[in-house]
């Protein structure tokens, strides 16, 4: 790839939440189409997914994707995250109860250390990054508890995780709807994590309606050309599979073909982008 006007980080959700996501995000991390992965530690998936990640730590940021949402099938949840399986709750929860404050911050942050200890346990060091399934992580009393227990668990690490701040949202794609609320749930997160000392992405891409027909590689073309040096787009691919636990498996396969295809090379050749990690980013 040419020398290139502007560095934007590219990074694949969900990694642990099944044996196929994980296999097409390492493939598209091995062949340089992806520069971070964010993992759900207490996916069936992570503890084999930890080893092949690790060999690809040279070429990915490797975070974690807090997740309060997404209920693993209990017969194939790790054996050590039955707890925090059992207190999964829909998206819709954590909307009315985040902004109402009726939230247990403290109960919060023992959820969040867990699934930190699941990602550590594994991968055998603390997470590059954090971000949150569905965005959880940016709500009000979940951000709390997020810098909570990152105090708890990096109190002797001088390297703080940096974080995805969803209310730097460039755009919605083709859910703008869905884009307004978003930022109206996480407004003043890129404030509150500043006041404690963390680093945030510098503007936030990827959301869309994460359906078939919603044309993903058009819409990362849009991404490649519009979004402003430093930022951060978000995907979901994975190699294709029939899971009915999974609510966006439609569109799985459509990214992961698209991100690995040499007309996703060529898109970036032609908007001047050089993929990269957030700390290599000038």
């Amino acid at each position: 790839m040419s020398v290139a006007q502007r560095q934007l980080i590219l990074c694949a959700d969900d990694f642990g939440q099944s044996e196929q996501i994980s296999l097409g995000i390492c493939t598209l991390i091995a062949s340089g189409r992806l520069t971070a992965t964010s993992v759900m530690s207490e996916g069936p998936y992570w503890p084999a997914g930890a080893k092949k990640l690790a060999t690809l730590a040279h070429a990915a940021d490797i975070g974690l994707h807090l997740n309060l949402t997404h209920a693993f099938n209990a017969d194939n949840t790790q054996a050590d995250n039955k707890q925090a399986f059992s207190i999964k709750q829909p998206l819709l929860y954590w909307l009315l109860f985040s902004q109402l404050r009726l939230l247990s911050r403290s109960r919060l942050t023992q959820i969040f250390c867990h699934q930190i200890d699941a990602f550590s346990k594994h991968l055998g060091r603390l997470p590059d990054f954090i971000d949150g399934h569905q965005h959880v992580h940016a709500f009000p009393v979940v951000r709390d508890a997020l810098t909570d227990a990152i105090a708890l668990r990096w109190s002797a690490s001088d390297k703080k995780p940096w974080l995805r701040a969803p209310d730097q949202l460039i755009d919605g794609g083709d859910a703008p709807r869905k884009a307004k609320i978003l930022q109206f749930l996480c407004r003043g997160f890129t404030a509150h994590a500043t006041r404690h000392g963390l680093r945030v992405s510098h503007r936030f891409g990827g959301l869309y309606s994460l359906q078939p027909q919603a044309d993903f590689p058009t819409q990362m073309q849009y991404w490649l050309r519009t979004a402003p040096h430093g930022a951060l787009i978000m995907c979901h691919p994975g190699a294709p599979a029939v899971d009915l636990d999974d609510p966006i498996n439609c569109v799985r396969n459509i990214e992961f073909d698209y991100l690995a295809s040499s007309r996703f090379l060529q898109d970036c050749h032609e908007a001047g982008v050089q993929l990269t990690r957030f700390d290599r980013h000038s």
